[in-house]
């Protein structure tokens, strides 16, 4: 009976030997930085790339413009320019910011509800070719947006965490300020965000888990927040514990407990700040965590990209390579 499963084996860890690479963009195109016309060159530029797949980290307009359907449609055309698959993650200007007078004003879980139906019309993902995603809710129901896969010897898994707190509202300052909520509609967004933040948390588990049994040798978790990590800098204060990350600090908690249990490399990918960064924020600035680290992508008015390579023979899993698009204009 052994024998007969040995050539699986052999190929499952032929698999996880193999080299790839993929791609990780976001925060863009942004129309008041006129990002549009910079747009055609960095899709050119993954396209005559060696990547298997990108995945985008959200924000597919910038945040003082109208959270129109239109956005949406826009999305999908650029998405759909690239020739290999496309994972869409969230951000909060497309959804969560969108109470926001000089966003239109809009019902900003009307938007998120309208997201899940327009952003994922099939189970797979965007682009020309398409990859098979799992998902954590059904087509057009809560969560659909938090999607995984596994590719040689890698799980992959985005999750809906976006920026502005995590769409926690923290007082009645918070939810009025240049915004058109009523506070009805703070206390819907507070139990959105306990709810999501629950099924993030599970989803991050479960993701984790299946790493484990298996024993893959890396996992990547992509979002769009920057959820605040204590920096060096300074030293009297400790930056993560600010009101205004109070919404990722469950799930930042359970980034690390999953981590501490997994043998695997793990790469924590987010954008929002819009500047390239690779360190290692965790656990603290004078204490590391050695097995996770932290990368952030760039974004508007920065429109470059970044490729990640994945090497089941080296010891660190990752090699992170910034691709600097050359613009023509």
């Amino acid at each position: 009976m052994f024998l007969r499963y040995v050539p699986l084996l052999l190929l499952a860890l032929a698999a996880q030997a193999e080299t790839f690479s993929f791609g990780l963009w976001g925060d863009m195109p942004y129309a008041k930085a006129g990002d549009a016309s910079h747009m055609q060159a960095l899709i050119d530029s993954m396209n005559r790339s060696d990547i298997a797949f990108s995945i985008y980290d959200g924000d597919i307009k910038d945040g003082s413009s109208l959270c129109t359907d239109e956005v949406f449609d826009q999305a999908l055309n650029l998405f759909g320019q690239l020739k290999q698959p496309m994972v869409y993650v969230p951000g909060d200007n497309e959804w969560t910011d969108c109470h926001r007078s000089n966003n239109g004003g809009y019902d900003n879980l009307e938007r998120l509800a309208r997201l899940r139906q327009k952003m994922f019309p099939t189970l797979a993902s965007l682009g020309k070719r398409t990859l098979a995603l799992m998902h954590q809710g059904k087509l057009g129901e809560p969560y659909v947006e938090n999607t995984r896969f596994i590719h040689k010897g890698i799980v992959f898994v985005g999750l809906n965490i976006p920026g502005s707190n995590n769409n926690l509202v923290l007082d009645s300052k918070d939810c009025s300020h240049k915004s058109a909520r009523t506070p009805n509609q703070c206390e819907a967004d507070n139990a959105e965000y306990r709810e999501r933040d629950v099924a993030n948390i599970e989803w991050l588990k479960e993701a984790f888990q299946l790493a484990r049994e298996r024993k893959l040798r890396g996992l990547v978790m992509v979002f769009q927040a920057d959820p605040g990590f204590d920096l060096p800098e300074t030293e009297d204060v400790d930056e993560s514990l600010a009101p205004h990350y109070q919404g990722y600090r469950n799930f930042i908690k359970q980034v690390v407990a999953e981590a501490e249990q997994y043998q695997g490399q793990v790469l924590l990918v987010h954008g929002d700040t819009h500047f390239f960064k690779l360190d290692k924020p965790l656990y603290s600035p004078t204490r590391v965590l050695p097995n996770l680290t932290r990368l952030q992508t760039f974004g508007s008015p920065l429109i470059h990209w970044v490729r990640v390579t994945v090497d089941g023979r080296d010891p660190n899993v990752f090699t992170v390579h910034p691709v600097m698009v050359k613009q023509t204009d």
